[in-house]
Order: structure tokens, then sequence, then C-alpha cells
């Protein structure tokens, strides 16, 4: 498939009607999925509808502070790459919630305190691993039999929190938004209603329940039943400011549980700068760019956590958009970090989604934590899965992935018994991804396999293409 046609390249700068303009529809591309990660942590918790407002705020800041520290050609990658909330760290900070819910009353102020704390460790870590330059010693013993099972279980492993906890409350409006999503996305052919696919579903059974509420349809008790007088009472301004929640509390728990995220959220964005590099019509990015762009991931995750938020990654989705409209301007991502800084300010806004009810959330869940899982499997297809050995070790990891946090979990005294080093061994065992991913990696790395195998062989080329073509800097010279 031929690439779009580049309307603005990676230092163009558009008017400022069509940067503001492009700018937003970058903003609404990651609007659903950054707001959904708040709204998972924040009931688990037990916030009440205001403090979940609060929550998004603070993720809205911190995601737009980290999206200009990405774009920074000193700080970071420089490619046109929006930051938005990490589903790799949900699984994680769900590891922190159950250890720390029934702690000195385990409310919502000191469970953000620890994750704070893990967010700032973890992320300092992970700077230092991004400008240090040793992120290339990681990308040569991850390959995608490591990374596959490892975002299966980030996915599937949510199954509990989309269907039990949210979905289960109300199938019907649930399914609706299934349906609508799978809708807009498989069988509508219009671009934008494609994109916006998750947004616009959630919008319209927002809608709906909104009116049924108001109608008297759905009693106040109803699990879809929605009131804004959580939205009336907010205020129309607040700035979340740095440590909302309290000083950060750090533990060696929260940091083991929180390097599982940070190792997913390395590789991911590795593949992102590829990706968008590519859509951006650039040659490959350097290995000094990605090392920047994973220092940065460390600084925005630490910075994150300063704020009050949740872990950031790069978002492939917004990638997506710029193969589609052709807008590679690092200034309209910058313009669109920006407005979600301006948005972080709204009140209002932040205690509008807060009034989401779970059933419609779970539907949004049932959609997207499938679709994190099958990419998994789509990772995996660049392996060769026709090989034994890799069917062994992506069956074994994944097994146990599924089975053994489940009985970890009911370990936690053993664990405990043995000190320091036990809390952190049952942090990590605790957290799916993390099981998938060092099951994966130590048998990947320790069967003897090709490279076409593991899937990490240079791609073949019948011809090939013009370096002129493609990149500038390459001389006739060099060619001939």
């Amino acid at each position: 498939m031929a690439k779009r046609a580049i309307v603005y390249g990676w230092q163009d700068r558009p008017a400022w009607p069509i940067r503001l303009l492009a700018g937003c529809q970058h903003v609404l591309t990651l609007f659903g999925a950054t707001t959904l990660v708040p709204l998972i942590f924040g009931p688990e918790m037990g916030m009440d509808t205001a403090q979940v407002a609060q929550f998004i705020s603070c993720v809205y800041l911190a995601m737009g502070v980290a999206t200009l520290i990405q774009t920074s050609p000193w700080l970071g990658s420089g490619l046109p790459i929006v930051q938005g909330s990490s589903f790799s760290f949900i699984p994680p900070v769900m590891t922190v919630i159950a250890a720390y819910k029934a702690v000195d009353g385990g409310g919502p102020a000191l469970i953000m305190q620890y994750v704070g704390g893990g967010l700032i460790a973890g992320g300092l870590v992970m700077a230092v691993i991004g400008y240090s330059g040793i992120v290339g010693v990681v990308r040569r013993v991850v390959t995608p039999v490591v990374i596959g099972p490892t975002i299966m279980a980030i996915g599937f492993s949510l199954a509990k929190v989309a269907i039990e906890f949210n979905a289960a409350r109300c199938w019907p409006v649930s399914l609706l938004v299934v349906v609508s999503i799978f809708v807009l996305t498989l069988f509508v052919r219009q671009k934008y209603l494609n994109i916006f696919a998750v947004l616009a579903s959630i919008v319209a059974v927002y809608l709906l329940c909104l009116w049924a509420s108001h109608q008297g349809y759905l009693a106040s008790d109803h699990p879809a039943y929605i009131s804004w007088k959580a939205v009336e009472d907010a205020p129309w301004v607040r700035f979340p400011g740095i440590f909302p929640w309290g000083l950060p509390k750090f533990s060696f728990l929260a940091f083991g549980a929180m390097l599982a995220g940070f190792f997913a959220v390395m590789i991911e964005s590795i593949g992102d700068y590829h990706s968008c590099s590519y859509a951006a019509g650039l040659s490959d990015p350097t290995p000094e760019m990605i090392s920047r762009g994973i220092g940065a991931e460390g600084i925005n995750c630490a910075v994150a956590g300063c704020l009050g938020a949740v872990g950031t990654t790069s978002y492939t989705e917004n990638i997506g958009l710029i193969g589609l409209t052709g807008v590679a301007s690092v200034h309209v991502v910058r313009t669109g970090a920006v407005v979600l800084i301006l948005l972080s300010l709204v009140g209002k806004l932040g205690a509008l989604v807060a009034t989401i009810p779970a059933p419609i959330i779970g539907g949004a869940y049932i959609a997207l934590f499938g679709i994190i899982g099958a990419l998994g499997i789509q990772i995996l297809m660049r392996a060769d899965m026709g090989s034994q050995r890799n069917v062994m070790i992506v069956g074994f990891a994944f097994l146990m992935a599924m089975g053994l946090p489940g009985w970890v979990e009911g370990q936690k005294e053993a664990f405990f018994a043995w000190g320091l080093g036990g809390q952190i061994l049952w942090a990590i065992l605790k957290t799916n991804m993390a099981v998938a991913g060092l099951c994966a990696a130590f048998w990947d790395n320790l069967v003897p396999g090709t490279l076409e195998e593991r899937g990490i062989a240079p791609p073949a080329t019948a011809a090939p293409a013009d370096p002129a073509a493609t990149d500038p800097r390459v001389s006739a010279e060099a060619i001939g």
C-alpha cells in the first residue's frame, strides 16, 4: 500500500488555523484511550466522582507536558509523536492498588502517592537507560517472540476488569457500545468515523443514557444512570498542580511492579519511532534519536508521577493519523500538546468525563483490551510461528502469565516473609505481563534459533529502493 503524500513535512509550520485544527484532531484521537486509563484506576482506588475528575485533569496536564518533552530535539526524539496514558501500566498499578488498599485505610490519595513514587523512581531508571545508550542492549535480547506474549498478557489479563467490574453491571448498555464500535470500525467506510469509532460510540451511548436518566426510564440507582450534579459543582478553572495527592511515597514493591510497565513501554516506543519516521516520510530514526526518545519516555513518566497522573507512552493511533492525513509537522503536534494542557485547566470537563457510567466504559474496554491482546498476536506473526521452538516458548509464557499471578497473589505472606527481595519478587510475579516477558525472554535467549525463527532477520528486498528518493542526504556519488 502506498504511503499518503506528505502535505506538511516534519519541520513545516502550517498557518495557525490549520495548525490549531490539526492539533485538536490529535487531541481528539488520543482523548478516548487517554481518558479510559484514569477511569479504570479511579473506581478501583475508591475515588468519588470529584476525585476522578481531578485525576483526569492531572492526566491531561501530564500528557501535554510529556508531548512537548518528546517532540523536543534536545530532550526527546524530536519526532511528531504524541504521548498519552499507557495501558502497559494497568496491571502493575492494579498490583499497587491491591497491595496498599488495605494499608492505613488505603484511601485513593495514599495509593496515588505510591503510584507516583513508582513512576518517579522507574522513570528515572528508564531515563538513564535511554540517555546512556544502554537501550541498544535491550533491543538485542527482546524479539517478537518475547514482545508478543507480553502484549497479549496486557490485553487478555484485563478481561475481568472489562467484564466483571464494568460491563456485567448492565449488559445491554455495554453491548450497545461494543456493537457501535464494530459497526463504525468495520462496516462504515468513512475515515473520520473510523478514526473516532471508540469516542463516537461512547458519546452516542452516553447521550442515550443521559436522555433515559432525565426521562425517568433509568432509576437513580441504575448502573447506567447519569447525574450532572458533580459537573455543576465543579469549578470552571482548576489547576491540578504538583503533587496533588500529596508527596510521593517510595517502596520497592511499587517500584518492582512498575518495572514490567516500563519494559513494555520501552519496547513499544522503539517500534513507534520507526513507524512515525516512516509515516512522516523520514529515514529510519538514528540510534541517538531512539536513545533520546526512550530517555524522554522516562522523564515523562517521572513528571507524570509529580503531577499526580499515570504512566505515559507514545501513541500508535496518532502515528496512524499522520499517515492518514499527511500532516507530519512536529509543530502541529506541539500545538495539540498545548491544547491538552489548556483542557486540563477546565474543571468541568474532567467532571463531565467522570460521569460516564461503568457499563459504557466496560463496553469500550471489551473492544480495546481485546485489540491490545490481538496486537500481541500480530507481533508474533513477525516470527516463524510454524516453528516448534516458538510455539513451545509462546505457549509456556502465555500459560504462566495467565496462571502464575493468581497463585502468587495468594502467597503474599510467604513472599513477604523473605523480606525486601520477597516483596519485589511478589510484585513482579503477580503482574501477568512481567511473567510473560520473563518466561519468553528466558527461553528465547537460551534455546538456539535462527534469526528468521526469532523474527529479527533483516527484511529481504528483491530490488533495493532508490536511496535518493527516500533520503535526500544520500548523494548521487554514494549511489553510483
